[in-house]
């Protein structure tokens, strides 16, 4: 599917955008947690019994990794591509092998930039919701985007 590039200039405050899904397994959660993030509640389901979440359950940055595969692969595609500045990230709940991930991403604010006026600052929220939709993760980040060609 082929979706036109957004510019600062398409985009107003409200507007809602939602990825397609992705599900959970065990094996890319135990996968990921060896890789980066070798703690026993994402590595082991025996040894996970005994921790905080009394399972087995994913890295929070396997979450924004997975957050940010569903974004590329189908969501909001800004001009410039996702070019973030930073931004608050909480995970909420855990995810879970089996959950169905998706992301919901909504405009809060535009600011024009005063000293490049080819582009603008945009608060976004992300969402990830799991099949419950259950906010699973949170981000809110400043993104820089380009105005369109001709319009500054």
């Amino acid at each position: 599917m082929h979706q036109d590039p957004l510019y600062f200039d398409d985009l107003a405050v409200g507007m809602r955008f939602s990825t397609g899904t992705l599900t959970m397994t065990e094996d890319e959660i135990i996968a990921f947690a060896r890789l980066y993030d070798a703690q026993p509640f994402h590595t082991d389901k025996v040894r996970a019994r005994d921790s905080l979440f009394g399972e087995l359950v994913a890295s929070g940055w396997h979450t924004a990794a997975m957050s940010m595969r569903l974004l590329i692969a189908s969501g909001p595609r800004f001009a410039g591509g996702i070019v973030g500045t930073g931004g608050e990230l909480l995970w909420p709940r855990p995810v879970r092998p089996g959950d169905t991930l998706r992301v919901v991403t909504e405009i809060l604010a535009l600011t024009p930039s005063r000293s490049r006026p080819d582009r603008g600052s945009v608060q976004i929220r992300n969402e990830t919701r799991n099949q419950e939709d259950e906010v699973v993760q949170s981000f809110s980040p400043r993104l820089v985007v380009p105005r369109r060609p001709g319009s500054s």
